[in-house]
C-alpha cells in the first residue's frame, strides 16, 4: 500500500457541561482529525492532544510533527503494515499522540481491506465493552452526587471521581456515605507527591477500586513507595507512555492495574504490545479516554475488546459529553451499560462531514 498524501483538520467541540480535573476546567475540546489518502483507500483518525497539562503535545505540535516529519517520512512509501510504519517513525522521539493519529488511519485502511471489523483486525475477542464513567471536579458535593446519581440511573458499570487537594477526602466519604456499595475509582491526575501519604491513607478506608496517577506523571519509583503501603490498587496512566515502560512499572510493583490509553502509547500497535504483557504478568488493565469524539472513542472501543481488558472502561457514548459527535451513527450505550461493538468492515461508523465541516477552525 501506497501512503499518498496526509492531512489535518484542527476541530473544537463545544462540552454540554464544563469538565474539570486538577489541571484545569474545560469548556470545549479540541482534537486534530487525521486523513490518511492512500492508493487503496482513505482512513481517518484522531488525535486527541489535550494541551500542555495531560502531556507536552498540543494541538500545534500534533500539526507540525505530522506535516514537517511524520508525513515527509510515510508519503509516496509503500507500506507493508502498521509495523512498518512505527519503523518509519521511530526516529522521532516521543510525539506519540501525533504518531497515533496516523497510526489510526492506517489500521481504518487495512480493516476495510481485509474487510474485517477493526476489532477482529486487531484480534479482539468482546462483543460488548463494559462502560463506566468519568466525573470531573464540581461546583459543590450536592452537584457531585447528582452527576453520579444520574450516570448510575444511565447504566454505567463504574464511576471516576476526579480529585485534587481539597477535593478529596471528604468528597469520596460523603460519596461513599450515599453509595455504599458502587464500584468506585478515583483520579488525581498526578495532583499529589509522596508528602501527601496521609491523604492517600485516609482513601485507603473507602474499598476502591483503584487510585490512578497519583504522583507525578512519569514517575514510576515513587508510585513503588506508594504501593507499599496501601492496600487500595495504584493504577498508572500518564506514566505509561510505552511497552518499557509498562514492564518497568511491573517490575518495580508501581502499580496493579494500568490505563492504556491508546493515543498516549502511540496507539493500537503498542497498545497489544502492552496489552500481552499485562496478560502474561497478571496486570489488571482498562481504556482510559481523553474526551475523544466518537471517532477517537471507535479505537478505544477496539481496544477494549482484547483478552485483559477485564474492568469497566472510560468508554462513553456520543452524548455523554458532547451535543453533536462528527460520526454517524453515534456511539449508543444500553441500560445495562455496554457498548456494542458493530460487525461492519473498518470502523463501521461514517464520518459527518456537515459536523466536521461546523467543528471545523480552520
Amino acid at each position: 500500500m501506497r501512503i499518498d498524501r496526509i492531512e489535518c483538520i484542527a476541530l473544537s467541540l463545544p462540552l454540554k457541561r464544563f469538565f474539570e480535573t486538577s489541571f484545569g476546567r474545560f469548556f470545549e475540546r479540541e482534537i486534530v482529525l487525521v486523513k490518511v489518502f492512500t492508493n487503496e483507500g482513505t482512513g481517518i483518525g484522531e488525535c486527541p492532544v489535550f494541551g500542555p497539562f495531560y502531556s507536552y503535545e498540543t494541538l500545534e505540535t500534533a500539526r507540525h510533527i505530522i506535516h514537517d516529519y511524520i508525513a515527509p517520512a510515510v508519503t509516496q512509501q509503500e507500506i507493508s503494515g502498521i509495523e512498518d510504519y512505527i519503523d518509519k517513525v521511530s526516529f522521532i522521539r516521543g510525539h506519540n499522540m501525533a504518531k497515533s493519529g496516523v497510526e489510526f488511519a492506517l489500521w481504518d485502511v487495512f480493516a476495510q481491506k481485509a474487510g474485517l471489523a477493526l476489532h477482529k483486525l486487531l484480534g479482539g475477542v468482546k462483543s460488548k465493552i463494559p462502560c463506566g464513567i468519568s466525573i470531573g471536579v464540581q461546583n459543590s458535593i450536592e452537584e457531585l452526587l447528582e452527576e453520579i446519581k444520574k450516570n448510575l440511573e444511565l447504566g454505567y458499570q463504574r464511576v471516576k471521581l476526579k480529585i485534587q487537594p481539597g477535593w478529596d477526602i471528604k468528597v469520596v466519604e460523603q460519596v461513599r456515605g450515599s453509595y455504599e456499595n458502587i464500584p468506585l475509582m478515583v483520579d488525581a491526575n498526578s495532583a499529589y507527591t509522596l508528602a501527601d501519604i496521609e491523604v492517600f491513607k485516609a482513601l485507603d478506608k473507602f474499598g476502591l477500586m483503584m487510585i490512578e496517577q497519583p504522583l507525578g506523571h512519569e514517575d514510576l519509583y515513587f508510585h513503588s513507595q506508594l504501593q507499599r503501603q496501601l492496600e487500595t490498587p495504584i493504577c498508572l496512566d500518564e506514566s505509561i507512555h510505552s511497552p518499557e515502560t509498562a514492564e518497568a512499572a511491573i517490575k518495580m510493583d508501581s502499580c496493579r492495574i494500568i490505563n492504556i490509553k491508546p493515543p498516549r502509547i502511540g496507539g493500537l500497535f503498542h497498545t497489544v504490545k502492552i496489552h500481552d504483557l499485562c496478560l502474561h504478568h497478571g496486570i489488571d488493565i482498562w481504556c482510559g479516554g481523553m474526551l475523544e469524539t466518537g471517532l477517537g472513542r471507535v479505537f478505544n472501543l477496539a481496544a477494549a475488546s482484547l483478552e485483559a481488558f477485564n474492568l469497566p472502561n472510560d468508554i462513553m457514548p456520543s452524548g455523554a459529553y458532547f451535543a453533536g459527535d462528527i460520526i454517524s451513527p453515534g456511539i449508543a450505550m444500553d441500560k445495562d451499560g455496554y457498548i456494542r461493538l458493530l460487525d461492519k468492515p473498518g470502523l463501521g461508523y461514517e464520518l459527518d462531514f456537515e459536523m466536521v465541516r461546523k467543528y471545523a477552525t480552520e
